[in-house]
């Protein structure tokens, strides 16, 4: 586990105790100031996904666990590259803000918010200490044995086009640089609840992993945690954002610009890509790469019916 049990016998994510209830107390006073958390609900799941659980099941069934075993091992290796949180330094925010942000969270993202954040992602390697990253090995492992397929790396990200264009001219690049890797961090985090969620539903399948089955739960078990501790993670990214939305911004002209604009222009067009243009596209690579690894099967035409009628859930 990455975190601990309480006595009641509930899980507890790590960093909580003081995290929690200040990010709660930063929340209250964004409210009593007439602002509130970003909006950041359901809809931000949608989008095609390839394999949905069905698929992951048909394929398991057949022999074919790389694909799940892959998922679950660049999962692992994304989860790890978030731990350059914990090392990066961000721009301190006041000089680019009209208001005081001493007393918000957003004046204590360079003070112990974005490394606990890090932390969870990827662990204290050098002390030995794991986080989600080695959480998912540990799953994966559990679910099909240790070294079951070849190591595999994650794939070159599908970015948007248009990522270069500056949607926040008005202020420094740096601003917007800032801003925009928070949001970005968010709707990675958000959509992340969709492949923890299907992995956990393929693990907790009776008729798969018949001779691991108590470890497969176990593996399950063990992603639910890593839910649980991700709920800080968006909890805290909304929260950001809200604070920004309710600040005003110095402008390069020597103006100022409310912050709900410049985060209103950018969230938009950011939730449009991540839910519309982007999942057809790593749907359409991924089952071209899935389909290729079916047919390799001695009787692939038989389970390529199987694994197309499954469609994608």
């Amino acid at each position: 586990m990455h975190g601990g049990m309480m006595h009641d016998g509930t899980y507890q994510p790590p960093r909580a105790l003081v995290r929690e209830s200040a990010l709660q107390a930063w929340a209250d006073a964004l409210r009593a100031r007439g602002g509130d958390l970003l909006d950041a609900d359901s809809s931000l799941l949608d989008g095609e996904k390839v394999p949905g659980v069905e698929q992951s099941r048909v394929l398991l069934r057949n022999g074919l666990g790389e694909t799940f075993w892959n998922g679950l091992t660049i999962t692992g290796k994304i989860e790890a590259k978030g731990r350059l949180l914990a090392e990066m330094v961000f721009p301190e925010l006041d000089p680019f803000i009209v208001e005081d942000v001493s007393e918000m969270a957003i004046g204590h993202l360079n003070k112990g918010l974005l490394k606990a954040h890090g932390l969870d992602e990827g662990g204290l390697p050098d002390e030995g200490i794991g986080g989600h990253d080695v959480m998912w090995f540990v799953a994966r492992d559990l679910a099909l044995g240790a070294n079951a397929y070849p190591d595999v790396e994650p794939p070159e990200n599908i970015s948007r086009p248009d990522s270069a264009v500056r949607r926040m001219p008005e202020v420094s690049a740096a601003i917007e640089g800032y801003i925009s890797f928070l949001m970005n961090l968010l709707v990675i985090e958000f959509r992340a609840e969709i492949g923890f969620a299907a992995t956990q539903a393929v693990l907790r399948t009776p008729d798969l992993f018949a001779d691991r089955r108590a470890d497969a739960e176990e593996a399950a078990e063990i992603i639910g945690r890593i839910r649980t501790d991700e709920e800080i993670h968006v909890s805290s990214l909304r929260l950001y954002m809200g604070e920004l939305a309710s600040v005003t911004f110095k402008t390069l002209d020597g103006g100022t610009v409310p912050g709900r604009e410049l985060i209103d222009r950018f969230w938009g067009g950011l939730v449009h890509w991540a839910t519309v243009e982007q999942p057809p596209l790593a749907s359409k690579m991924q089952r071209e790469l899935i389909e290729s690894r079916i047919m390799a099967a001695p009787n692939g035409a038989q389970i390529l019916a199987e694994f197309r009628s499954a469609g994608s859930d």
